[in-house]
């Protein structure tokens, strides 16, 4: 063990414990799959990250989780398989490298699509080594050799079977629609990717003339129509209003000049218009509204479209052609006031979409698009979650948001006007027009055109969980084996755009749900609680975390750090927290190692040669094996960060390490080898309950110590011992530790230290604690340094002297030199008024009907317990302090 001890430094090191760690894994081949059939599979995908950029902290708190999850059920035995990935994020990518091109004062079209598609592979190359080396500082134990990307031939195989079968069952169709539309980026966006915020506007109030001279209304030749987008007037064809709007009954019909235009559009009826907003008078535009284009449809309404994709207006908006569609509505707006039509503009501020990647003002545009009929795949999926295959939302609440959503969804506009990204599988004939969909070209290829739009980076997305594993061949060995996935890791703001869909249409064409548990964790945000963004400027790069505090650290820190489908705020003092509990999980197996002996094995000797703290380290610790792997289990992450904390801080570093060194400097070489043994099976067991959050240190530490030569990666997990649960030994250490705390507080009271020799009274009544305490005299004496030690029932404290009271017995120490007896009833004081609080708190709580009938019985049990403890303290408390008070 001696050159092994040489590599423990004195302080943690994270540079150092993790430097070529990982290569060393990943030689070894410890992240693949076992390979043993009959261990039960488990197996999880990683959400690919997009190939835009670095990972964030939100990336990192999302990794961390899943490797948790998968380096402990690769401990417990399952075959466990997590296959990494990531995506090719068309309108996101291709917005970068289009962004990069216009720094070098190119355009995609300079290039043509061939290139700048190759552009965009070297993109893809450059940041997916990028967030490789991120996933291996990270420690992330994935299986690298099943790796995948979205545009892979597999992938893209897979793809195009999904969009053949659904159009070939009517659930892909090809339609003209009012579609959102992003001009930057020249494509179109579904309902999600668009996000809505107050922008400052205006009410432009215009009117409209009266087609016929003669016709009036309120005594005018013409009615007001008010509207936020002048720049689409050149689009109208009709103005409406309610039927059952009394006012307008006798304008149905009639007609009005378009301003601007100088076209007659019809005063039309119809139950879209809200009767009590504004004059209860809309302008109709079929081109550039969602709602107009409905009403368009039931009227026969023309459809003019006056913008171009990059939204300048086309010839259709007359004089404004090629102007910007907001240069145009400030000329616009300057012409009818100059004309005598604005009647008056009122400044609003209102909601208006933007596009999720390119931030600018989305169009409502009139698109001939690829849809995805939702409403059956919809019904089939909520219907699911009424079964036995249902999903398992973790936390339970995000079921609801799932299922409101998919009772409440459109029909998915899935096809993108982009060049990066899967192909659409559509030709079109070049003479007559027929549309031909199959998964391959057309064998006359010269007589088509295949269709120059790309699918939504979502639906590629969608068939993740089954299509990284080999469908569409079902007889594909991974697929067979490893799925429906076990657990899928994610956010809960992608609940709509990713979790949604895989589970529509997993259903669709496996016949089973993608996945059986999903945990959603929330959002990372700064100190100050705000969301982190480039704007702000508050992001933090994990990677920077790593460099200062170690992989570990920061796992530590993203495990603990909050509850499941909670927003995290991160904190560097909580991460100065988190190496300082590894830098005394260091120290303490430093300690450890140092003091082995040749002939040490991690092992439990034999129950004869237990002393009552190996007793209750053995009970706690198995006590935290359980907590902890339920709390796994639940994916309550954080309570089974505190169990670790508390057991290897407070129980093993505090207390047992502590109370080992009375054997390991004594003189029994028999009871200093079982120590030997037995503290390396503390860390042992210990290391491999902290390898799935903590895998770099808790290797480094296992290497150092004797094993049987394997990573701790596959050694096996802790288990349940029921033969170490003792309840007898954690009360009596219990008592011991609270004797020692109360002679400790009682020197730190009197400014006595540890060198002031001290007597010590120790009254109790109660045979098995005082067996406790007289079996345990070598700790006492090695821990509170008393000078003389009396233990019994009939002891009668000293006149001068300062008392603790523990449960079922009295401390009291002699310190006439020491000591003002005034001080001492001061103390004595407070606590007779903290127990008094204490039995008044449990009396009202076990007085109440409604606690008592309804909390567990344990629960209640033990609250009867404590007012009774509670009662003999404050008894015991008053009684000494009547006695002072009687010496003064």
């Amino acid at each position: 063990m001696a050159d092994k001890q040489i590599d423990m430094p004195t302080k943690y090191d994270p540079t150092a414990v993790e430097a070529g760690r990982y290569q060393t894994w990943l030689d070894e081949d410890v992240f693949k799959p076992s390979g043993d059939k009959k261990a039960t599979p488990y197996s999880i995908v990683l959400p690919p990250p997009n190939v835009t950029g670095k990972l964030h902290l939100g990336h990192a708190w999302d990794t961390t989780l899943q490797d948790m999850i998968v380096r402990q059920k690769r401990m417990q035995g399952y075959d466990t398989l997590w296959i990494p990935g990531m995506d090719h994020a068309g309108i996101a990518t291709q917005a970068k490298v289009e962004a990069r091109l216009r720094e070098q004062g190119i355009t995609r079209y300079d290039l043509g699509r061939e290139k700048f598609v190759d552009k965009v592979w070297e993109w893809k190359d450059e940041y997916a080594a990028t967030i490789h080396k991120q996933w291996a500082k990270m420690g992330l134990s994935m299986d690298y050799s099943r790796e995948r990307f979205t545009l892979d031939k597999g992938l893209s195989d897979a793809v195009k079977k999904v969009f053949v079968t659904l159009y070939k069952k009517g659930l892909i169709y090809r339609g003209e629609y009012i579609i959102n539309w992003d001009p930057q980026a020249r494509t179109a966006l579904s309902d999600i990717e668009v996000i809505h915020q107050d922008d400052k506007g205006a009410f432009y109030h215009v009117k409209y003339p009266f087609a016929n001279p003669d016709d009036t209304f309120n005594g005018k030749h013409y009615i007001e129509i008010a509207t936020t987008r002048p720049e689409t007037m050149m689009g109208d064809t009709a103005v409406a209003v309610n039927p059952d709007d009394d006012r307008y009954k006798d304008l149905v019909g009639k007609k009005v000049i378009l301003p601007l235009a100088d076209r007659e559009i019809p005063i039309i009826a119809d139950q879209y218009v809200d009767i009590n907003f504004g004059t209860g008078m809309v302008k109709i535009t079929p081109a550039h509204d969602p709602n107009d284009f409905l009403v368009g449809n039931r009227h026969n309404l023309e459809r003019i479209n006056t913008m171009n994709e990059d939204a300048s207006m086309n010839d259709k908006a007359g004089k404004y052609a090629g102007m910007d569609r907001f240069d145009a509505r400030k000329a616009m707006v300057a012409d009818l006031d100059a004309q005598g039509l604005m009647i008056k503009i009122d400044p609003i501020v209102h909601s208006v979409g933007h596009s999720e990647r390119t931030g600018v003002q989305v169009e409502a545009r009139l698109s001939t698009q690829w849809f995805v009929k939702m409403k059956p795949l919809a019904e089939a999926a909520i219907k699911n979650q009424t079964g036995d295959n249902a999903v398992d939302f973790v936390p339970e609440r995000f079921e609801h948001t799932f299922t409101q959503w998919m009772e409440n969804v459109h029909d998915w506009v899935i096809s993108r006007q982009l060049w990066w990204g899967h192909r659409i599988p559509a030709w079109y004939n070049k003479k007559t027009g027929e549309v031909y969909v199959n998964e391959e070209a057309p064998k006359d290829i010269e007589n088509w055109e295949q269709d120059p739009d790309v699918l939504d980076t979502w639906f590629s997305s969608a068939l993740w969980p089954f299509s990284t594993m080999g469908w569409p061949d079902e007889d594909s060995a991974d697929y067979k084996r490893y799925f429906p996935t076990d657990t899928l890791v994610t956010g809960y703001d992608i609940i709509f755009f990713w979790i949604s869909r895989m589970i529509f249409q997993s259903l669709e064409f496996t016949g089973k749900k993608p996945f059986k548990h999903v945990l959603i964790h929330g959002l990372m945000r700064d100190e100050d609680g705000r969301k982190m963004s480039k704007s702000l400027g508050n992001g933090i790069d994990p990677m920077d975390v790593i460099d200062k505090y170690g992989a570990d650290a920061l796992r530590w820190f993203l495990s603990t750090g909050s509850t499941a489908g909670q927003d995290v705020r991160f904190s560097y003092d909580k991460m100065d927290a988190a190496w300082n509990f590894i830098n005394k999980i260091w120290n303490a197996s430093r300690f450890v190692i140092m003091n082995l002996g040749e002939n040490t094995k991690p092992e439990v000797p034999a129950t004869d040669e237990w002393d009552l703290t190996d007793k209750w380290i053995l009970s706690r610790l198995n006590n935290t094996v359980k907590h902890v792997t339920e709390m796994f289990d639940k994916f309550e992450f954080g309570e089974a960060g505190r169990a670790l904390y508390n057991f290897i801080w407070n129980d093993f570093c505090d207390w047992y390490i502590e109370m080992s060194k009375e054997v390991l400097t004594g003189d029994d070489e028999a009871a200093k080898a079982n120590k030997q043994d037995l503290l390396a099976y503390v860390l042992d067991q210990t290391l491999r309950l902290l390898h799935p959050i903590m895998p770099f240190v808790t290797e480094a530490i296992w290497q150092a110590m004797p094993h049987d030569g394997q990573s701790l990666v596959t050694a096996a997990y802790p288990i349940d011992h029921p033969e170490f649960d003792n309840a007898t030994a954690e009360d009596d250490m219990t008592s011991l530790i609270d004797l020692i705390k109360a002679v400790r507080n009682i020197r730190v009271e009197a400014n006595a230290p540890m060198s002031t020799p001290i007597d010590l009274q120790i009254k109790t009544s109660d045979d098995q604690l005082q067996g406790v305490f007289e079996n345990n005299r070598d700790y006492i004496d090695r821990f509170v340094h008393p000078k003389n030690l009396e233990i019994g029932a009939n002891l009668t404290a000293p006149k001068l002297a300062m008392t603790g009271v523990i449960t079922g017995a009295e401390v009291s120490v002699p310190l006439a030199e020491l000591v003002d007896l005034h001080d001492e009833v001061k103390r004595l004081d407070k606590e007779v008024d903290k127990y008094t609080a204490e039995v008044q708190r449990a009396t009202k709580k076990l007085g109440n009907e409604r606690f008592v009938a309804n909390a567990p019985e344990d629960v209640v049990n033990a609250e009867r317990e404590k007012q009774a403890d509670n009662e003999k303290k404050l008894s015991a408390t008053q009684q000494r302090l009547a006695d002072i008070k009687a010496q003064l």
